[in-house]
């Protein structure tokens, strides 16, 4: 094992799972990072599929928020992220889409600097047919800011409520992952 994919694989190994979808998601891509080191986008849209993403779901745990920006090639209302290049640290990865998308230097300070989530999901949208397998950061934000999201990307983004059923259209899996940080927040964060 190459040492990125190593420092994926632990990533991943440290994981919680928060239900039995997030358990087999960290389970089947423990096997496939064991079987392989092509783990990095190399060509667009899906060499190799599947590849790794990192999210960075920008959420205000005070007034209880996430911003989530209209993305233009999957159709959806989604975090911010993308592809973690070869041999990158998907935590500078996090950091690296912040500053291109969000325009910010991010804070780690919600969960910490490890991902809180895994999920292996099949794309739709203009780029769809291959699999991401996504680790989901955390990073602070403030409910009464806008964020200017990269135009390219995204057609605008808003706040939305931590509420798994209040959602848009969006990935299919960010019920289960407001279920999982509402499980690690503090009741009334000050910050």
């Amino acid at each position: 094992m190459q040492p990125a994919t190593a420092v994926v694989s632990d990533l991943v190994a440290n994981l919680s799972p928060f239900d039995d979808v997030e358990r087999s998601h960290i389970a089947t891509t423990l096997d496939w990072l064991a079987s392989t080191d092509d783990i990095f986008r190399r060509a667009r849209p899906a060499t190799p599929s599947p590849h790794l993403v990192a999210y960075v779901v920008l959420v205000d745990p005070a007034q209880r928020g996430l911003y989530l920006g209209a993305h233009r090639n999957a159709g959806l209302h989604l975090p911010m992220g993308g592809h973690v290049e070869p041999a990158e640290h998907p935590l500078d990865a996090a950091r690296r889409e912040a500053a291109e998308e969000l325009g910010l230097q991010p804070a780690f300070d919600v969960v910490g600097e490890r991902p809180l989530f895994l999920t292996r999901t099949a794309t739709v949208g203009r780029t769809a047919g291959h699999v991401d397998i996504s680790l989901w950061f955390v990073v602070r934000g403030d409910r009464d800011l806008e964020y200017p999201l990269d135009e390219q990307e995204f057609d605008g983004g808003r706040w939305w409520d931590l509420d798994p059923y209040g959602l848009p259209a969006t990935d299919p899996h960010l019920a289960r992952f407001i279920r999982k940080l509402d499980s690690v927040l503090l009741p009334h964060d000050p910050r």
